[in-house]
């Protein structure tokens, strides 16, 4: 009976340890099995997917099933009568079946996202295209055309980026610039203004800096133009013609208006007439004009009423070139021997080819036919000498054929 206690002592004491060492083992498993899965997802930042993903899923699952066959053995061993051995050295971990393990592999490469790192055969690499950086600097706006919705949009309306580009920050700006919310709202103020559509392209070209003014001011600039009497049909040619005008302020507007009255000698109706036939007078720069007016009056000699009536008729003649204006005048007046009161009544010479006029003069000198008094029989007016072709100028100034007129030429 003694002997008995004892081996059933012995037996359970023997129990005890086993199921003490199992659980240890069984969880030191598990502690490693989850580290591993939650330490190795940080090593596709160092190394491409490939050289890590069959490893570490794989190592991890087997752990799993390890665990679970070793549970398993574990409480067979606890639960056979025929287990004698209670040897943890000797136990044999059934392998899992290659099916499953490749059903659990397919399964996890198919959640798992390709990695940026991974390296790819040529052929797959030759299939990719990819879309050029946007350069940090560069000399046109062609490199952006094809990102920038705002750039394409500008094209369709007939916007000429090649000009765009040369203006001074034009490039700049415009690339900063959403169309809906920038570009649109001014697109709607000059078709309000009188703009056509197909002139939106050419007066975006010209001047591109109106797209970063405030629609109130340009509004402010098209009342002052109303309240100085200007119909809507007259601001739409100065605003067409003169893409410029809406960026002076009122109070540039009004010193231009007042320079024209007053140095020219005009009237309201007139200074608005001059203004409205020629809007660029209000834009261009002042000296030229003021050079001219000087010109006119001390070098070649005309009165102030001749100076109005000559740029009240022809308002280009304020922007005539002084060399241009001075050789012309010579030629008239002291060649031709035109004086200054034929030339008031012609100041659309001043604007002509002077090649044309010398040509046309020497030819119908040699035919004796050059006589430019109107109170002389045969007079040739100056319309007549430089504003008709050269078909009608043989056919109906010098009497003769356009292939006599050629030859002449020829000797000059």
């Amino acid at each position: 009976m003694a002997l008995l206690t004892r081996r059933v002592t012995r037996c359970c004491c023997l129990l005890k340890k086993h199921y003490i060492v199992n659980s240890i083992e069984l969880r030191k498993q598990t502690i490693r099995t989850w580290t591993l899965s939650l330490v190795r997802p940080s090593l596709p930042l160092l190394w491409p997917y490939r050289y890590f993903r069959q490893p570490v899923f794989k190592n991890s699952r087997t752990l799993f099933f390890d665990n679970i066959q070793f549970c398993s053995s574990s409480a067979s061993l606890n639960s056979s009568p025929e287990n004698n051995s209670l040897s943890l050295v000797n136990q044999q971990i059934e392998p899992r079946s290659n099916s499953d393990s490749k059903a659990l592999d397919e399964g996890w490469d198919e959640a798992l996202p390709s990695s940026a790192l991974e390296e790819i055969s040529e052929d797959e690499a030759v299939q990719i295209v990819a879309e050029p950086p946007l350069p940090f600097e560069s000399f046109t706006l062609q490199d952006y055309v094809d990102r920038s919705e705002t750039l394409q949009k500008l094209v369709l309306l007939g916007v000429d980026l090649s000009k765009v580009e040369k203006r001074p920050g034009a490039a700049q700006f415009l690339l900063k610039l959403d169309f809906e919310k920038d570009i649109q709202k001014i697109l709607l103020f000059l078709k309000d203004v009188g703009v056509e559509d197909n002139q939106l392209g050419a007066f975006l070209t010209k001047n591109p800096y109106i797209l970063r003014e405030v629609v109130e001011d340009l509004e402010t600039r098209v009342a002052y133009l109303t309240s100085k009497k200007f119909s809507k049909e007259a601001i739409a040619r100065m605003v067409s013609r003169a893409p410029y005008l809406l960026l002076f302020s009122v109070e540039r507007l009004d010193n231009r208006l007042g320079f024209f009255q007053k140095e020219l000698g005009l009237n309201v109706k007139k200074t608005k007439d001059l203004v409205t036939r020629l809007p660029r007078l209000l834009t261009n720069s002042l000296e030229p004009i003021k050079e001219n007016l000087k010109v006119y009056e001390l070098e070649l000699g005309f009165s102030q009423n001749e100076i109005r009536h000559i740029v009240y008729r022809i308002p280009k003649n304020l922007g005539v070139n002084k060399r241009k204006l001075t050789q012309t005048f010579d030629y008239l007046h002291n060649i031709m021997g035109i004086p200054h009161s034929t030339i008031v009544h012609f100041p659309q010479v001043f604007n002509s080819n002077m090649l044309r006029i010398k040509e046309r003069h020497l030819f119908l000198n040699f035919l004796g036919r050059a006589q430019y008094d109107p109170k002389q029989p045969s007079y040739i007016s100056l319309d007549k000498l430089v504003s008709v072709s050269d078909d009608v100028f043989c056919a109906e100034v010098a009497k003769t054929s356009i292939q006599d007129f050629q030859k002449f030429l020829k000797t000059l």
